[in-house]
């Protein structure tokens, strides 16, 4: 988590929604890293998940990878759940919750539909609070700009 602690500063450098991933393959071997990039690509599947299945798609030139373990620093999305259970990624760990787009429980469940043809493991709350804190704290420092900007109107 850690790893994926570090990609999330690269997308808050980059101006982009400070969440990072990496994929960890069975042997532990780092398999791929991104980090969000949905503004510098211009691109809306370009979440820190999609980023880094792709990086490990192409290194084992197979868009399978059973026996993987993805770590992200925010609960997924149901796009990037939909990704991670069609890459038959093994385990997903991710930091903290998220109240508004999360598909791992607290928006909606999709590991909890049984009858998917394939079962990840979801587990969350590694680190929460730090990848929480970043969170916040890119938004706080975001509202603030906005007001700044108002005010010198």
């Amino acid at each position: 988590m850690r790893l994926a602690l570090e990609q999330a500063v690269l997308a808050r450098e980059a101006g982009e929604v400070p969440v990072g991933a990496v994929i960890v393959g069975a042997d532990g071997a780092i398999l791929g890293a991104g980090f969000n990039r949905t503004i510098t690509d211009h691109d809306p599947t370009c979440h820190a998940e999609i980023v880094a299945l792709r990086q490990a798609a192409a290194v084992l030139r197979n868009y399978r990878l059973p026996g993987a373990r993805l770590y992200v620093t925010l609960e997924p999305c149901a796009m990037c759940v939909g990704a991670l259970l069609h890459a038959r990624v093994a385990q997903v760990v991710y930091g903290a919750a998220d109240p508004k787009t999360g598909a791992c429980g607290s928006v909606l469940d999709l590991p909890g539909i049984g009858h998917l043809n394939h079962q990840t493991e979801f587990r969350g709350g590694v680190l929460a609070d730090e990848c929480g804190e970043m969170l916040r704290a890119f938004f706080r420092e975001r509202r603030r700009a906005r007001k700044s900007e108002r005010v010198q109107s």
